[in-house]
């Protein structure tokens, strides 16, 4: 049937089972924002404060969902603006899919007002972008940016139509398709078909080389990465890890994929890993990477990466095999499936003794007698007053690995993070997203003072559409992790990092509507995060912590795993 073209971009997105999208309008996205006023009982728009917010917020809901998220923005500088939220995407492999619009046809390429080339902009950063010139190409380049965006290994993909094509004079012939049809039809199959957007059904003969060397294997070491949350492999990796009876080191983005309770837990590993994770990678004889790129922050020195060991990667992406540190043996394949046929075979391992040398080696208890407010402090007034399945998205920094190292995330997308790109001001935008799709869940943002500056402008989304997030400020007057650097490597030459400015975050809570606390002991935290909790409504608690407070243990970067810097009692 023919219906107008915009109409037809609403009804691709309803076949996809899209219920909410987060964006900014402009002039050359008009005709969709006019669109969407008509769909507005069919699909929720959620405005943000700006593009960089929505493309987080998309983000955001997209890992706390594992669903693809939608992000609207309008030509030039909201498209450009776009850019960091895709890369932070890209580098977690998050299904988002971005749609903007762009000038005319007949003014493309004219530097027309607010044109920008943002295909060609974000190419580096997606797994495909389409220019949709011609309106009848519109319901497949939809369906095909929903499939590319999920399949494989997810990630983003950007959509730019050009103003003309969306004209409301233009028809076009739309018929219905469900999506689980779009990932199967023709043209969508045929696009799938290179190794970084097919899931391939794993080489036997390779699962059970791999069953041979665990047989073999004394001291073996899991490493459960982002593959595992992405992949929603996280009952197939514990069942895995329970039968091999192995330590288990998760990374920064494979929090949520094993229990950061399990008894077999050792943490973190890498530049700020436990003592326990390090140790056992250094030490092992088979180290096993599950949906891990060995990425520098893990495999600090690649050379001498589990240097005892012989090394496997299983990973749904061929490009990451060898990327980074070599391996003995790999396996191709999605970490789901990957696992399932291990399981399979798997019998029931014992490695009692392995054990008991690594998991007493685990971070000691937190101190939490200090006059002072400690990061242990604030966390662990968290740990006990959040409810067990709320949801924690941090910005990048020392608070970000104090949350990863303090808190226990136990399903996937429990835990929202950048951990590829590294992205301040993150934190909010994505925990807007995952409230927006969990309304029943608490949320917890947890952010520094340096992050938070970034956009904080989005408490205005928070406070507009009544988000019961609680915002947690470690503010310590300082960019904490470049000040530890510094400090450790730069001879203490703290140059432009001291944050002796505004604003006052109470005040700035409390100018967007939202309540604003602020405290400096154990009391105080205690007390005023049990009143954020009690209400439904945002707040943000600042959270005043000495400047010279340290993430610990900490490895520099290019040196052994377990040449420790610092120890979790201080300087070795």
């Amino acid at each position: 049937m023919k219906i107008k073209a915009t109409a037809a971009i609403m009804e691709c997105l309803l076949e996809q089972e899209v219920d909410t999208i987060f964006g900014y309008p402009g002039g050359t996205i008009l005709n969709l924002y006019d669109e969407l006023y008509r769909y507005k009982d069919k699909l929720r728009h959620v405005l943000t404060a700006h593009e960089q917010g929505a493309a987080h917020a998309a983000d955001g809901y997209a890992r706390a969902t594992g669903r693809v998220g939608v992000c609207f923005a309008t030509s030039g500088p909201g498209a450009t603006n776009l850019t960091t939220g895709i890369a932070t995407a890209y580098l977690d492999s998050s299904p988002v899919v971005f749609i903007t619009c762009n000038v005319t046809e007949e003014t493309l390429g004219k530097d027309a007002f607010q044109e920008v080339d943002i295909t060609g902009i974000a190419m580096p950063i997606t797994k495909a972008t389409y220019l949709v010139r011609d309106a009848q190409t519109i319901p497949d380049v939809i369906r095909q940016a929903f499939a590319v965006a999920a399949t494989g290994r997810p990630g983003p993909v950007l959509i730019d139509l050009l103003k003309n094509v969306t004209a409301p004079s233009v028809e076009i012939d739309y018929e219905f398709v469900p999506w689980q049809q779009n990932r199967t039809c023709g043209s969508i199959q045929a696009l799938a078909n290179g190794d970084r957007l097919k899931k391939p059904e794993p080489d036997r003969q390779d699962v059970d080389t791999l069953l041979e060397m665990i047989a073999q294997a004394e001291k073996p070491f899991l490493i459960c990465g982002g593959g595992v949350v992405r992949g929603r492999a996280h009952r197939e990796f514990r069942e895995f890890a329970e039968k091999l009876d192995a330590p288990v080191a998760i990374t920064v983005m494979g929090g949520g994929g094993f229990p950061g309770s399990h008894p077999l837990t050792t943490g973190m590993i890498g530049m700020h890993g436990s003592k326990a994770s390090n140790v056992a990678c250094d030490e092992c004889d088979l180290l096993i990477a599950v949906g891990c790129r060995f990425s520098d922050r893990v495999a600090l020195l690649p050379s001498n990466f589990a240097r005892n060991a012989k090394i496997v990667q299983i990973d749904v992406d061929r490009a990451e095999i060898d990327k980074n540190v070599l391996t003995d043996h790999h396996i191709i394949g999605s970490a789901r499936r990957v696992l399932q046929m291990l399981n399979e075979k798997l019998p029931q391992y014992s490695h009692a003794g392995w054990k008991a040398y690594i998991l007493p080696l685990r971070a000691p208890s937190v101190a939490l007698d200090s006059p002072t407010l400690t990061p242990q402090q604030v966390l662990e007034t968290v740990r006990r007053q959040m409810p067990e399945d709320a949801i924690v998205a941090t910005d990048v920094g020392q608070h970000q690995m104090w949350a990863i190292k303090y808190l226990h995330f136990d399903y996937p997308g429990q835990l929202l993070t950048s951990g590829g790109f590294g992205t301040m001001g993150f934190g909010l935008g994505a925990a807007i997203g995952a409230q927006t799709a969990h309304p029943d869940k608490r949320v917890l943002h947890i952010t520094g003072d340096g992050c938070f500056r970034m956009n904080c402008h989005e408490l205005c989304t928070v406070e507009h559409y009544h988000l019961p997030i609680i915002t947690l400020v470690f503010n310590n007057g300082t960019l904490g992790m470049v000040r530890q650097w510094q400090n450790l490597i730069y001879g203490q030459r703290y140059s432009e990092t001291t944050l002796d400015r505004g604003p006052d975050f109470v005040k700035l809570a409390e100018a967007y509507g939202l309540r604003g606390y602020r405290v400096s002991t154990l009391e105080e935290m205690e007390k005023a995060f049990a009143q954020a909790l009690a209400g439904r409504s945002g707040a943000v608690i600042d959270c005043m912590l000495d400047i010279d407070e340290m993430v610990r243990p900490m490895v520099a970067a290019g040196s052994p795993i377990t040449d420790f810097l610092l120890s979790e009692g201080g300087p070795t």
